[in-house]
This record gives C-alpha cells, structure tokens and sequence, in this order.
C-alpha cells in the first residue's frame, strides 16, 4: 500500500472512530447522571449508616462520570477537526486528552477489580438500617423510609433463614407486595447489571481511547514530516502555474511564435497577453538584399 493511501485509510478510520468515541462520552454522562440522580440511589442515600462516605463515593463517581464524559467529547471533536484540515496542533491536542482519559479508565477499572461490590455493600446495609428501624420504630417515620425503598427496587422485606417470619415482618408485606421478590436479591441484580454496564463502559473507552491515541500519533507525524495528502479538490484540479515556469521545470525550451504570428521579428500586440514576449535573433543582411536597398535609395 501506498503511504498516501494508508494516510487516507489512517484518516477514514480516524473520522469512525471518533464518531463512536462520541457516542461512548454521550452513553457514560448518562450512565453518570442516572446514577446521581436516579430514583434507585437517591433514596438509599437519606437511610444510609454512613452518610458522610455514601454522599462522598456518590458526589465522585458523578463528577469522575462526567469528566471522562468531557474528555472523551473534547477528543472526538479536536480528532475530527484535525484530520479534516490537517491541523498538527490539533491533533496533539486530541492525542493528549485521549492519554488523559486512558489514565484515568485505567484508575477506574483498577477500582472496579479491587474493591466490586463496595458500592453494592454499602446500599445493602443502608436498607438493612431502614428495615430495623422500621421494626423498632414506633413512630411512621421509619416506616415510610423503607416503604419508599421497597416501591422503588419493586421488593418487599427479606427472606428468613427459617422461612419463618415474624409478627412484625410480615406486616410490612401485605398484599401485592407479599408477592414482590426478596429486597435484597432485587437490589443485588440491580446492582450488578449497573455494575456490568459500567465495566462495558470501561472497557470500550479503553479500547477506543488506544486505538485513538495511535491513529492520531501516526496523523500527527504525517502531518510533521509534510506527508499529508491535500484534498481531492486539490488533487483533480491543481494551481495554474505561468507558461514559462513550467517549461523552465520540465526542461523544454518555450515554444518560438511563427513568423505568420509574429511578423517583423515580435509578437503582435494582441498576441502579447498571457504569453511570453520572443524576440527573433537577426542576421546579417545577404549582398543581395543589401543590393536591393542601395536601389532603392538611389
């Protein structure tokens, strides 16, 4: 392959790429969003044992959601604007906040295989405080906190290990709501299948962002040693040069005006525009023209 076509399929590919780089910075603002705002983790929040650690751990996977989000933006749009016009800056620009968001995925999946079910263990035991306060409690208060969690997850109380409840467990659950699932498995699966789309998420960005960071290494230095091919317009339809520099270049002599065009030795006036002004070499009159004009003068 040609290095001009490997430029143009380099550029192709980084054009698609950045595409889905894009899609995957608007699909992880989502995912951070719905996690911060969601119905399913604001209401854990109030109930939580420690407050102060869920909010912190809530308030930073928002925050590190969205600026992963931001970088991945910000680098599909200096990539794509590089390579439609064959800006260097710009492309080392794209390059750097690619590497950014590849140290930070790189933290985050670090996270992920160290500490999994950090996140799960601390919405478990948040509603385990509200379903013994609710058991305690007197007043409605509790009550109305675990209810709450119950409607949103679509669970209802927790399974004995007996199989036995008691009297004050099994009035929380009348109805259609005797019928929901454990709360504690609801929350288990609903947990997990975040957990997975996060590790997608994570997965995909570090893939792209690599492939990314290569494509535009290899564009860049394009770019630098003078390699990058100018556009099909260009190409099909290049700059006008003057007659004579291009002969002057391709080492052929410009072409000599007939005496029919260019009588007495110079071109016509009307032939003067647009080319080369040619002087014909002059000879020494023969004795018989010089004949001639001493005839003529006698």
């Amino acid at each position: 392959m040609e290095p001009c076509s490997r430029v143009r399929v380099a550029k192709c590919q980084m054009l698609a790429t950045s595409l889905f780089v894009l899609l995957l910075g608007s699909a992880m603002a989502a995912t951070a969003a719905l996690s911060y705002f969601g119905p399913h983790f604001t209401v854990i929040g109030p109930v939580s044992a420690d407050r102060t650690t869920y909010e912190a751990l809530h308030h930073w996977a928002f925050s590190a959601g969205i600026a992963l989000a931001a970088l991945l933006t910000l680098g599909a749009m200096l990539s794509a604007a590089a390579t439609v016009r064959g800006a260097g800056g710009l492309m080392a620009a794209a390059f750097l906040s690619f590497a950014l968001v590849f140290c930070a995925l790189v933290q985050a999946a670090f996270w992920r295989a160290h500490s999994p079910t950090q996140m799960e263990d601390a919405v478990l035991d948040a509603y385990d405080r509200a379903y013994e306060r609710a058991l305690r409690s007197a007043s409605g208060s509790g009550r109305q906190e675990l209810v709450a969690i119950q409607d949103t997850f679509l669970c209802c109380g927790k399974s004995s290990p007996l199989g036995l409840l008691g009297g004050l467990e099994a009035d929380l659950c009348q109805g259609e709501e005797a019928a929901r699932q454990d709360c504690l498995r609801g929350i288990q699966s609903f947990l997990r299948v975040h957990g997975n789309i996060v590790s997608t998420l994570i997965g995909l960005g570090l893939a792209f962002t690599v492939y990314a960071m290569l494509l535009s290494s290899f564009i860049w230095f394009t770019i630098r040693l003078g390699r990058y091919p100018v556009s099909q317009r260009a190409r099909d339809h290049p700059p006008q040069e003057p007659r004579v520099y291009r002969c002057i270049r391709e080492g052929s002599p410009s072409p000599r005006p007939s005496k029919a065009d260019a009588p007495g030795g110079r071109l016509s006036p009307s032939r003067r525009s647009g080319q080369l002004l040619l002087l014909q070499d002059t000879h020494p009159p023969t004795h018989g023209s010089g004949e001639a004009t001493v005839s003529t003068r006698m």
